[in-house]
């Protein structure tokens, strides 16, 4: 799981105000809201690289398997927002 978190974070962090990286951390923030049934527009997926898709679909796939929450995925969601408010 912090394989993809990991390559998730290196993303952002390379260019934290790309298309890119800002619909990857959308991505990793709507996954947090299961109530609202992880509401994301599939058509952003069309931003990504097929490299970066690929991350959006191991995300997708740690959702799946419920690994969307706990300690690990806080910790990885609190450094994507630090490298988003700090670039």
């Amino acid at each position: 799981m912090s394989d993809v978190l990991e390559r998730v974070i290196s993303e952002i962090a390379a260019a934290p105000h790309s298309a890119g990286a800002l619909t990857l951390y959308a991505l990793v923030a709507t996954l947090e809201f299961e109530k609202a049934g992880y509401m994301f527009k599939l058509l952003k997926l069309r931003d990504l690289s097929p490299d970066q898709r690929q991350l959006a679909f191991g995300l997708m796939e740690l959702m799946a398997s419920g690994a969307n929450a706990g300690e690990v995925w806080e910790s990885a969601k609190q450094r994507m927002d630090d490298i988003v408010r700090a670039g």
